[in-house]
């Protein structure tokens, strides 16, 4: 698990939008953040909506507790405040890839 102060893959130093973005780059991680941007999810549910398999699915969402970005209750997985938080932060980033896509790939 990334931990800020240690370091992670691209930088020794381990500052924390580093070892934000080494979490988040890891596979799935953000199809999982997404998936359950709207409401809680059970395991086998998450699974399917983000087309991965259970032993992945099973890191990720350690990683991502271990995080304080998701956490487990009787209804499933669901995002933490500061996990809605992080979804909010990449909005600009979404809306950024968006004109760029347009630019790539004229039509979008």
């Amino acid at each position: 698990m990334p931990s800020v102060g240690k370091p992670v893959r691209g930088s020794r130093t381990g500052r924390p939008i580093m070892v934000a973005l080494d979490l988040l780059g890891r596979r799935s991680s953000l199809r999982l953040i997404w998936e359950l941007r709207e409401h809680s999810m059970t395991f086998r549910a998450l699974q399917d909506a983000a087309q991965t398999n259970p032993a992945l699915l099973n890191t990720r969402l350690g990683e991502l507790r271990a995080a304080g970005l998701v956490q487990h209750g009787g209804d499933g997985y669901r995002l933490t405040g500061i996990g809605q938080e992080l979804l909010r932060a990449l909005q600009p980033l979404s809306d950024w890839a968006r004109k760029w896509g347009a630019l790539r790939r004229p039509g979008l």
